[in-house]
Formats: structure tokens, C-alpha cells, sequence
């Protein structure tokens, strides 16, 4: 199993405007291989917020083919910030995505 993490830093004020964007289920939730995501608003920032959303997948392939299907390019329409100017508007400062393998997990014990 991995983890996809996308680093989003935020205008300071702005996070729950970005935010609100990940609350409804969008197509990510429909592909092969797509285990949990999770959007995370990172407290006690000073310059500038930060969400971080967290995607599980079974493996590397179908993170994969996430990335590369048509539903993302729709989604990710903006493009890179360095083809095309950000919005004078856009509380979006900049991203990183990183990649994890998960090598361990603990659940609740089942009773």
C-alpha cells in the first residue's frame, strides 16, 4: 500500500476556502485501487496555512493510472504554476506532492 501526499500551502485566512473544494467525493473515489483520502488543515501556522490531502492506494500502478487518466488533467485544468500565471485571486501559494509506502497500519482491536 501507498500514500500520496499533497502539501498545499495557503494564503494565511484562506484554508477553509480551499479546503471546502476535497468535503464532496469527486472521481478520485471511483478508480481501481483507491483505499482512503483524507484532508488535512495543519494547525498553529504562522505565514501560511496548510492542508495536506492524503490518498491511499493499494499500490504504485493504480496511483498511477490515477494520475495519468483523463478525470485528473480535467481536474487539474489549471495546469503548473510555471505554464500559466496563478490568479491575482488564487489562495492557492504553491503544492508538493510526496509518496510514501505504508509499512504498518494499526486498527482498533475488534471486540
Amino acid at each position: 500500500m501507498i500514500k500520496a501526499v499533497n502539501r498545499i500551502s495557503v494564503q494565511k485566512g484562506r484554508v477553509q476556502e480551499v479546503a471546502e473544494r476535497f468535503s464532496k467525493a469527486k472521481s478520485v473515489h471511483t478508480f481501481d485501487g483507491f483505499v482512503l483520502m483524507e484532508v488535512l488543515i495543519k494547525e498553529g501556522t504562522e505565514k501560511e496555512d496548510v492542508i495536506e490531502v492524503c490518498t491511499t492506494w493499494e499500490d504504485h500502478e493504480s496511483f498511477k493510472a490515477w494520475r495519468e487518466s483523463r478525470a485528473t488533467q480535467k481536474a487539474h485544468a489549471s495546469g503548473d504554476s510555471e505554464k500559466k500565471p496563478q490568479a491575482e485571486d488564487n489562495p492557492i501559494l504553491g503544492a508538493e506532492l510526496s509518496t510514501y509506502e505504508v509499512f504498518v497500519q494499526h486498527h482498533p482491536e475488534t471486540k
